[in-house]
């Protein structure tokens, strides 16, 4: 009986975790199947991860989406990875705050611990809009009390054997590194 217990129990799949996020998260430009999501369930597997992850998706799209999401999967984690549209389409970073106060309020809602991603833009968006911008996700993980996670692109934007040909993506080589560096951070949360 006891042993029976016990199988039944490695079975048991825990804390549901949902990845909010864009193209960063969501494969592009590679099979999904190489893709950090992908490759993440191998090394927590004890944990179901939903990818909500669309290519070209904004805050806005992704707080349209997110009830549908948390009602379906009903997540322990949350890992929010939103905003890298926004900036490339010059939204205004108070925009950007309220959707993402708005989502960080849903998930909250839901009970859910949510891992926020800080997302970084490229130099040629000018100093003033990119330090705007940036502690946007500074001043949210203060004001709501959640974890920030530093971009994870940060070290691999650098390096062109990383990244795809548009030199904004990271390419199938790039996507254990971005494993490695949020596993830890999934863990603590966890």
């Amino acid at each position: 009986m006891c042993l029976v217990a016990i199988l039944a129990c490695s079975h048991v799949i825990a804390a549901p975790i949902l990845i909010l996020g864009d193209s960063l998260s969501a494969s592009y430009g590679i099979d999904e199947e190489q893709g950090w999501v992908y490759l993440m369930r191998k090394h927590i597997p004890q944990h179901s991860i939903t990818n909500g992850s669309v290519s070209g998706e904004t805050t806005a799209g992704g707080l349209r989406r997110l009830p549908a999401l948390l009602d379906s999967i009903q997540p322990e984690l949350v890992i929010i990875e939103l905003g890298g549209n926004d900036g490339l389409r010059g939204f205004p970073p108070q925009q950007l705050k309220e959707n993402l106060t708005k989502i960080i309020t849903l998930v909250k809602a839901q009970g859910s611990k949510i891992l926020l991603s800080d997302i970084l833009l490229p130099p040629n968006y000018g100093p003033r809009y990119a330090q705007m911008f940036n502690k946007v996700y500074q001043d949210l993980a203060t004001e709501h009390q959640i974890t920030l996670m530093p971009f994870f692109m940060t070290t691999i934007a650098t390096k062109p054997e990383l990244m795809q040909r548009d030199g904004i993506h990271p390419n199938k080589l790039a996507q254990q590194d971005i494993v490695n560096f949020i596993l830890p951070w999934i863990n603590d949360m966890l």
